[in-house]
C-alpha cells in the first residue's frame, strides 16, 4: 500500500490530516535534522494504519513530499 504525505517539520504539535485528495498533510515538532522529522512521521503513520514501525519504507526522504510504502 502507497500513502503519499506532505510533511511539515518544526510545527506547534503533531497531527495528522487527511485532504480530500487523498493524500495526507503530517506536522510535526520535530525538525528536519539528521532524519529526526522523517522517523517521526514513520512513527505516526504505523500508529495511524495500525502497523508495526518496521513494516514502513520511506521514498525520497529529502523532499517534503513523500511517498511512503506499508509493507503486509
Amino acid at each position: 500500500m502507497k500513502v503519499y504525505v506532505k510533511v511539515k517539520p518544526s510545527a506547534i504539535c503533531d497531527k495528522i490530516e487527511k485532504m480530500d485528495d487523498g493524500t495526507y498533510l503530517i506536522c510535526t515538532t520535530e525538525r528536519a535534522i539528521d532524519g529526526r522529522a522523517n522517523i517521526a512521521v514513520m512513527k505516526m503513520i504505523a500508529k495511524e494504519f495500525g502497523v508495526s514501525y518496521k513494516k514502513i519504507h520511506l521514498k525520497n526522504p529529502k523532499s517534503r513530499k513523500k511517498i511512503i510504502e506499508i509493507k503486509p
